[in-house]
């Protein structure tokens, strides 16, 4: 039986061993994300690394609203993915334990992979979500923390939300919140599921023509987005039922990503009729959750999600996943970079 000071010295070990991270993405014109900003944060919040990135090709979309960071922002920057890399493979280099929430979007964009990890969307039980599903940072940090991390309508800030994803795993080993937590996430009318949202659609691109990249039967809702301003336009895509927008949306082409407040959308390409390629998102109503009920699944994965390291896939692709407990984690871990 493990002795107090054992558990004291284990949990020690844990605290001493973390790094927390976060990264921003803008829109690259040849349709794939590139990293702009990543923070990184020890145990006691101590920053170790925070650096906006010069993603060495034409960006299409800052996503300022989302990122916080504009094109100004980037002039006279000379960090590069690559020296990114390099700065996270020294602070991971004796086997640190990585957090962050849907970590597996950072690790994508940072284009490494690596085993020791803690995704906070994950360890906690959730008495008011759906079991597939995920509260967002925004909605953990009020129920855990007390506090927001950011306010409605405010962009990301990098440094904050490496802060954040740390103190939930803080709070998680100081308190245990065994017990499912109510989270304040955004309630969806019934007639809202059977939609799905296009939006920053250019608005030479005529709304009966988003229609084509749609499977089933889908209608157009012509109201248009009062917000809407400038250059682009959105419109709902109606569906005849939740299976029907569940479907439709996995058989989309495009990258997935989530929206600054959690929903899945997918980054869509369209050729016209004129040979010209628009691009525009298709978004979810639903907060953090895929509908479709034959997916509900029960198990969640475990506080530690030990993979072993591999090489993407040319086209992005995650490497699989094998589950393991606590105890392998005192083997030593090695970052990988993806070509």
């Amino acid at each position: 039986m493990e002795s107090d000071e054992g558990r004291q010295n284990h949990t020690f070990y844990e605290l001493k061993t973390m790094l927390a991270v976060d990264c921003e993405m803008v829109l690259c014109h040849d349709g794939t994300e590139a990293l702009v900003r990543v923070c990184v944060v020890d145990n006691n919040l101590e920053v170790k690394l925070d650096e906006l990135v010069n993603p060495l090709k034409a960006v299409a979309d800052y996503r300022t609203n989302i990122t916080g960071v504009s094109k100004k922002d980037l002039k006279g920057v000379t960090c590069s993915l690559v020296d990114v890399q390099k700065s996270l493979k020294k602070l991971l280099s004796k086997g640190k334990i990585l957090i962050g929430h849907s970590l597996s979007k950072d690790l994508h964009a940072l284009k490494v992979d690596y085993a020791w990890v803690i995704d906070t969307a994950y360890i906690f039980k959730y008495a008011n979500l759906l079991a597939t599903a995920s509260a967002s940072l925004n909605s953990l940090s009020k129920s855990v923390l007390g506090y927001a991390v950011r306010e409605e309508g405010e962009p990301h800030n990098c440094l904050k939300d490496a802060e954040t994803a740390m103190n939930l795993v803080l709070a998680k080993l100081k308190h245990g919140f065994n017990d499912p937590i109510e989270v304040a996430e955004k309630s969806v009318p019934e007639s809202d599921m059977m939609k799905l949202l296009a939006h920053r659609i250019p608005v030479y691109l005529p709304c009966q023509e988003l229609l084509k990249v749609f499977s089933g039967n889908p209608s157009i809702d012509e109201k248009i987005d009062s917000r809407t301003q400038g250059d682009y336009y959105s419109t709902c895509i109606v569906f005849g039922d939740i299976d029907e927008v569940e479907k439709a949306f996995e058989e989309l082409d495009g990258q997935e990503t989530k929206d600054s407040s959690g929903r899945l959308q997918k980054h869509v390409l369209l050729k016209h009729d004129d040979g010209d390629v628009a691009n525009f998102y298709v978004r979810k109503m639903a907060y953090g959750c895929r509908l479709n009920k034959s997916e509900f699944s029960k198990k969640r994965p475990p506080l530690v999600d030990d993979a072993t390291p591999t090489e993407k896939d040319n086209d992005g692709a995650e490497p699989k996943k094998q589950r393991t407990g606590k105890k392998h984690m005192k083997k030593k871990s090695k970052m990988s970079v993806a070509d």
